[in-house]
């Protein structure tokens, strides 16, 4: 063992091979993941085309280092001094946007649970589930359009701020008369917090994601918007096809079907583990309860 050990030493210093720590391979993995979330970031918004474009000046800018352009040169110089300043100014609503993703992200406390005072029913009950399904699916029958917005763990009383409070106990009634058309209220996004119909017309962020559907209105915009900006779940109806879409941390699932909907109503509702797991074994047809 003891020459194996020499060999291998003796290999390191013949090759100059350096030594490496656990540290180091700790600061690699770090390295990869942030610029692997970069490389998303840039490609969910306007900075993927800023890329492609700095691509080409630098391109460029290689071609006149070759050829000894000096007075190029000079003025690419002149102009780098500033264009950190010009980038951040240009692009401050997307790095605001990845800052509060980065913040929405609870690490620390996704590892280490601090919270064992849950609620057994969860964010919101079972009924509230059933009232926004049997809502949601009267509504897309006569193509009523509706926009529904579920707080989980970030505040939306700012959006609150926006719209007309009601606080109310979810029904399917109550949203079906807020979204009927011509009526005062129909006009926005519904706030849910818990089990209670907070405040509707409620004005909502719209997303400037650029790898949306083109075909997508106003309404579809704004609940992918909302959930770009937090960790709300959102619901739309659309007054076109009647169809039933979901927005969560800035995906838009499709025309869902009645067990989609409930699968991502329950995913938020955040039951106890004993709880979830008897949500995972109804879906998978198991009988037994956990």
């Amino acid at each position: 063992m003891d020459k194996v050990i020499e060999f291998v030493r003796n290999a390191s210093e013949k090759f100059n091979v350096p030594s490496i720590a656990w540290t180091d391979v700790v600061e690699i993995i770090v390295i990869a993941y942030l610029v692997y979330e970069i490389l998303l970031w840039f490609n969910k918004t306007r900075a993927w085309a800023l890329l492609k474009g700095l691509f080409v000046i630098f391109t460029f800018l290689l071609i006149a280092e070759l050829l000894d352009m000096t007075t190029i040169l000079w003025i690419a110089g002149k102009l780098f001094t500033i264009a950190a300043t010009v980038l951040v100014v240009v692009f401050q609503p997307e790095l605001r946007k990845a800052l509060e993703q980065l913040g929405r992200r609870n690490f620390l406390f996704s590892v280490i649970p601090f919270d064992n005072s849950k609620d057994a029913a969860g964010r919101f009950s079972d009924r509230t589930i059933n009232e926004i399904i049997r809502a949601c699916n009267d509504m897309a029958r006569v193509k009523t359009g509706a926009l529904i917005v579920v707080e989980q763990n970030d505040s939306l009383a700012d959006i609150e701020r926006t719209g007309i409070a009601i606080d109310g106990v979810v029904t399917s009634q109550l949203l079906i008369n807020i979204f009927e058309h011509n009526t005062p209220l129909h006009d926005g996004a519904v706030v849910v917090r818990g089990d209670r119909v907070t405040a509707a017309t409620c004005y909502l962020p719209l997303s400037e994601n650029l790898t949306l559907s083109k075909d997508l209105g106003t309404r579809h915009r704004a609940g992918v918007g909302i959930s770009e900006s937090t960790d709300s779940l959102t619901i739309i109806v659309s007054e076109e096809t009647g169809r039933i879409s979901i927005a969560y941390e800035g995906e838009l699932t499709r025309n869902v079907d009645n067990d989609t909907f409930r699968r991502k109503l329950e995913f938020i509702q955040n039951k106890p583990e004993v709880e979830k797991k008897r949500i995972l074994f109804r879906k998978k047809g198991v009988k037994n309860e956990v």
